[in-house]
């Protein structure tokens, strides 16, 4: 008879399909029961994650909503720590996509109270650092409230504290997005500039060049306009090249008959980064091995792999890795995801993508821990995108994750689970897309989170610090990953840690909130290495 009692009630081995005895875990959206994360580590995971993509069990709409709540709590909690954090994600690169930073600072600007609006203000230079992003707050302030005072100020501040030279730059290499323009933005925002030359380039913007082009270039802030006038009017590549060369010309500026020109593309690529800054030539390593510009023993091959494999560059240019991963994905392939873009990949450019994505994180120093890693190769980490990523899922992206890990630390094991788990014969020596291919060959199935401790409890691996790379939909195991490491560290002696990683932005967490020794962090953060190596110590 108690053995029957003990099966449906037991504090150290609870099927996931039940709650913890005495914990506050709540339903997750598999039937499972895990932790909720509270805002703030919501608000990093939306912030770096985003909820662009449906997952397996959750639409784009819904993660979205949930996620917007999550924000507004925060802003109502403490309207200026979020900004601070919004500020700090966005301006470090840590993020993949600024997008979602975009989004709740304009939530905070429209939403917040006055103090936290003012903070919003002053924050939106930092955050919004390209006409691109500017165009975009613009969209969401607009639907979070219209445009009050301090929201006029601050689209007016983006424009007249900038230096002449470098809003010509902006003007003419982000002319439009989401049916916004300069024009609309200055005429919202009652901008009044505050030199001359501000006041030419306003009135470029606002009713484009009413004077005849000038026959040579001027050596002012107008010479980025008076340039693109030019290439406008120009007759061949050969005009284009030296608008170029001499004037810096932007890859937006040249007219679409000019781009399947090589000598284009070789000029762009020669300008000592202006014309196409690192991340635009990451973007467009097809477009130039299409146009025949990358060929094996090319000089612009040889040019395009050393900087890409230009650590400096990259960090500098807040080129993301996961940015460079779905580059490495998409270029391998020889086809987009949108599109009807076909070439043959240039395996130096695959190799040199693969190296670029490692030196995108900051150098780590290994911590000499024992470490095993867990991916979540279940069926809901392969449905939907990575962060908006449509070449990447999440299971893809953990597999990246964990390769990072196994380059750094000398002692690791590499798992993969879904109801049971299967060591990973893979290598830290293999690129990145062999890599994927092999995980992406594994049969789907349940989600258990706790197979890693089980795991290395029944073979006696000797673990310091597991790593679980999953969404946290679990549900299928006998027993909660929260227990399986309690019993690890019981019989082992091992005061085992467990660090869950958040691969998508939701509110789940196999993490137990009240345990030191758990931690979570997001997938994909720049900063999770770092984070890792010193819960590790």
């Amino acid at each position: 008879m108690i053995d029957k009692l003990l099966k449906h009630f037991s504090p150290t081995k609870t099927p996931q399909s039940q709650p913890l005895p005495g914990s506050t875990q709540v339903p997750n959206s598999a039937g499972g029961f895990s932790w909720t994360v509270d805002d703030w580590t919501r608000l990093d995971r939306f912030l770096i994650l985003g909820s662009e993509g449906n997952t397996y069990y959750a639409t784009e709409q819904k993660m979205t909503r949930e996620n917007a709540e999550s924000v507004l709590r925060c802003i109502r909690a403490d309207g200026v720590r979020t900004v601070a954090r919004i500020v700090e994600i966005s301006h470090a690169g840590r993020a993949p996509k600024n997008d979602p930073a975009i989004f709740a600072l304009a939530m905070a600007l429209k939403l917040g109270d006055l103090e936290t609006r003012r903070a919003a203000r002053a924050a939106v230079p930092a955050v919004c650092r390209t006409g691109t992003h500017v165009f975009s707050l613009a969209e969401a302030v607009q639907v979070f409230g219209g445009w009050g005072r301090v929201t006029q100020g601050a689209f007016a501040d983006w424009y007249t504290t900038r230096d002449p030279a470098s809003l010509a730059y902006q003007a003419v290499k982000y002319q439009g997005r989401n049916g916004w323009t300069g024009r609309d933005i200055l005429r919202k925002a009652h901008a009044t500039p505050p030199t001359a030359e501000h006041d030419a380039i306003f009135k470029w913007m606002t009713a484009g060049w009413t004077e005849p082009v000038p026959e040579t270039v001027p050596e002012t802030a107008l010479a980025t306009l008076v340039a693109f006038e030019k290439a406008k009017r120009a007759d061949s590549a050969a005009e284009i090249v030296r608008l170029i060369t001499d004037h810096g010309l932007v890859r937006e500026a040249i007219p679409t008959r000019f781009l399947n020109d090589p000598s284009v593309w070789d000029a762009l690529l020669d300008n000592q980064g202006r014309g196409m800054p690192i991340t635009a030539l990451v973007r467009n390593l097809a477009k130039m091995t299409t146009v025949g510009l990358l060929a094996p023993m090319s000089p612009a091959l040889r040019k395009v792999v050393a900087r890409l494999t230009d650590g400096d560059a990259l960090r500098k240019g807040r080129v993301h890795p996961l940015a460079v991963l779905n580059a490495l994905t998409t270029y391998r392939r020889g086809r987009g995801v949108r599109g009807s873009l076909v070439w043959e990949p240039v395996r130096q450019v695959v190799d040199a993508l693969d190296q670029a994505f490692y030196l995108a994180f900051d150098a780590i120093e290994p911590t000499g821990k024992r470490w095993m890693l867990g991916l979540d190769v279940s069926g809901s980490m392969a449905c939907g995108m990575l962060a908006g990523m449509p070449a990447l899922s999440p299971r893809e992206g953990a597999a990246a994750m964990a390769m990072v890990t196994a380059r750094t630390e000398p002692a690791y094991e590499i798992a993969a689970f879904t109801g049971k788990l299967v060591k990973l014969d893979i290598s830290p020596r293999q690129r990145l897309d062999e890599v994927l291919r092999a995980t992406n060959g594994l049969p789907f199935g349940a989600t258990d989170c706790a197979q890693p401790m089980l795991y290395a409890l029944e073979n006696r691996i000797p673990v310091d610090v597991f790593v679980v790379y999953t969404d946290s939909e679990t549900w299928f195991g006998k027993v909660h990953p929260a227990q399986a490491l309690k019993e690890y560290r019981q019989k082992t002696g091992i005061p085992a840690k467990l660090v869950v990683v958040g691969m998508v932005a939701n509110k789940f967490t196999i993490a137990d909130p009240t345990d030191p020794g758990m931690l979570d962090i997001v997938g994909f953060d720049t900063a999770a290495p770092g984070i890792l190596r010193d819960f590790a110590l």
